[in-house]
């Protein structure tokens, strides 16, 4: 064997060796603690909320934390004090001498020390439960709008990808759950500064029972890291399933799947397929909350024992008559608070840390990074185009797929040309129009607009220059006139604008059919929704295209749901309204794209053939065998 490959051997016998139990304790504090390193952050996002309350709940649980020992401590003053003054009130014959007894006095002005103080601590938790309350809905939104506008930055193809999915899931779960956890933070600080205060006191008189305390309460502590730690592994592999128990659910009681639900008769399996879902989750859950239970029983006694060890010891030495019954008073009772409050902050420190776990969750998909990049020097926007878009030898493949949906595909639309694609299903022809507006990248080639590649422009400029309807466009819950505006949202104020692109698209008669016109909410998902037909939603979808108002006008599917006497209007208006406009149009019916200027078939991936539709029948290729079999069907 050759010295190099001897190096490389040992090398490599390096890499794999065991880490030492050092390093596996290191990696397993790192796993349970590393998640808290998430809180600075969401602190951050509380005082960027509200300074304000963020501050006013650090200061009220500060004036809070002394109260506590000092309640204790006014205790014991009022226990020696009637030790003390046993005598002199067992001598007390008379109402006035009661009432001028300094010793009674002392004790009634003590009582009323307690008293206040008992008090200021309710009005002080009150205070504190209600800015938690505000500051945690606050947070909760902010981190809600961080979201949904971090969501909106990511790429279609992060979207339609199922670990990206997963990954959003658990992210919005968080949302609301986790909305609370500043306030947990803040308590703990509360807690943290209340014990300090008790524990100072206690060391006064026996330091060492503070330390018996602790190392009877770490135990339990690391037994709830590490349950946490459980519980977070257990909930993130579930999360493909727990989607598919929503999914499930949605289907078997969403209005758009009801019909087809009960044609079908799925109720039944449907249950049957959610209910194995969450029996499974339900046995997974139960068995670690088992295991929880007992070694969490076990564990909670020792602290239990350490207590009533102290308990004993304060009292023989309360007997013997080295302490006061005052002390013995304040130290019992300072004792048995500082053990709920040790034992609190340990089992919160692990609750702050499991629940920081799911905070990995929510931070990691905010960083998730967009792939589709705007360049940091866009180029300016062509107004007008003046060539149009040129894909040279364009290739793309969808992430995870081994099929190419379109492959050395070269297409010229120039400017101010009506483009019609065509192809049967699967063929690539809204790959295409994906990658017009940029929302993918392509895998291999590129795509020019007027001599630039696509990639050197701005991609939400880019976006605002094209109308783009899909054929599964989404059916908004809004009224009808956002429906329309959400072409260009921004002039959803613009009544005239809207009426002008409902008439273009004839959505107008569709509108004026409405109780409420262009404020009438559609849809069923609210008691004011009143839906529509397909045919009805496609012309509000077509009206929003002519809202856009953009150069570039695309149209995938756009009659689909149309009868013959309203395609006909369409496609007669589309005519007219795409003058001056680069146009493309996709369909399968025939009757329509014969008006286009060309007509481009695909197949494959790629172009078959091109040319206006007499070529293209002269030619007798794919076009003419397909619109022959169309045709036919008409005779």
């Amino acid at each position: 064997m050759s010295p190099r490959h001897s190096r490389e051997r040992r090398r490599g016998a390096q890499r794999v060796l065991p880490p030492s139990p050092i390093e596996r304790l290191r990696n397993a504090a790192a796993a349970r603690i590393g998640p808290l390193r998430h809180l600075p952050a969401l602190f951050r996002l509380a005082w960027a909320t509200s300074r304000t309350l963020t501050l006013l709940g650090i200061g009220l649980r500060i004036a809070r934390r002394a109260v506590p020992a000092l309640t204790l401590y006014v205790a014991k003053l009022v226990v020696d004090a009637v030790v003390a003054g046993r005598g002199d009130v067992a001598a007390l014959a008379t109402a006035s001498d009661w009432v001028a007894s300094p010793v009674l006095r002392q004790v009634a002005l003590l009582i009323g020390a307690e008293l206040a103080l008992a008090l200021a601590s309710d009005l002080l938790g009150r205070a504190t439960g209600l800015v938690d309350g505000v500051l945690a809905e606050m947070t909760g939104n902010a981190i809600t709008l961080r979201l949904m506008a971090h969501a909106a930055a990511l790429d279609l193809a992060q979207f339609e990808d199922p670990a990206v999915q997963d990954g959003l899931e658990r992210a919005r779960r968080q949302v609301a759950w986790r909305g609370n956890l500043m306030g947990q933070l803040l308590g703990q600080l509360q807690d943290g500064l209340t014990a300090l205060s008790l524990a100072v006191a206690v060391v006064a008189f026996l330091p060492w029972l503070v330390v018996l305390l602790v190392l009877a309460l770490i135990p339990a502590f690391l037994n709830e890291l590490h349950f946490n730690r459980q519980g977070y592994r257990l909930a993130y592999q579930r999360s493909p399933e727990r989607r598919e128990g929503d999914y499930m659910r949605q289907l078997g009681a969403g209005a758009e799947s009801a019909k087809e639900i009960k044609l079908f008769g799925l109720s039944g399996y449907l249950a049957e397929r959610f209910g194995r879902l969450a029996d499974r989750a339900l046995r997974e859950n139960t068995r670690l909350a088992r295991r929880r239970a007992v070694a969490g029983g076990l564990f909670a006694s020792l602290g239990t024992l350490a207590y009533y060890l102290a308990y004993l010891v304060i009292a023989l030495r309360a007997a013997t008559g080295a302490i006061t019954l005052g002390d013995l008073t304040f130290l019992t009772g300072a004792f048995l608070r500082l053990r709920g409050l040790v034992e609190g902050l340990l089992l919160g420190l692990s609750q702050l840390s499991g629940q920081a776990q799911y905070l990995d969750d929510l931070f990691a998909f905010l960083a998730l990074a967009p792939r589709l990049r705007a360049p940091a020097h866009p180029a300016p926007f062509p107004t007008p185009i003046r060539d149009g878009f040129v894909f040279e030898a364009v290739g793309y493949r969808y992430p995870g797929a081994e099929r190419w949906a379109l492959r050395d595909l070269s297409l010229t639309i120039r400017a101010g040309e009506v483009v019609a694609l065509v192809g049967e299903n699967g063929s690539g022809k809204t790959t295409v129009v994906k990658l017009l507006a940029r929302l993918y990248d392509p895998t291999e080639g590129r795509i020019l607009l007027d001599g630039r590649d696509l990639r050197d422009y701005d991609p939400d400029i880019l976006r605002t220059r094209i109308g783009v309807i899909f054929q599964d466009f989404v059916r908004f819950d809004f009224t009808a006139g956002e429906n329309i505006a959400v072409g260009r949202i921004a002039e959803r104020a613009d009544a005239a604008r809207i009426a002008g692109a409902a008439a273009r698209g004839l959505a107008d008669a569709v509108v004026a059919r409405l109780p409420a016109g262009y404020g009438q909410r559609l849809g069923r998902r609210f008691d004011d929704g009143v839906d529509l037909s397909g045919g009805e939603w496609q012309k509000l979808a077509i009206a929003r295209a002519y809202m856009r108002d953009s150069e570039v006008l695309v149209l995938d599917e756009p009659t689909a749901a149309l009868d013959a006497r309203a395609e006909a209007e369409v496609f007669a208006r589309f005519r007219g309204l795409a003058q001056g406009r680069t146009a493309l149009l996709i369909s399968h019916r025939f009757s329509s794209v014969r008006r286009a200027d060309r007509i481009v078939v695909l197949g494959d991936g790629r172009v078959q053939e091109a040319g206006t539709h007499e070529d293209l029948i002269r030619t007798g290729g794919r076009y003419a065998e397909l619109f022959e079999l169309q045709a036919a069907a008409y005779r």
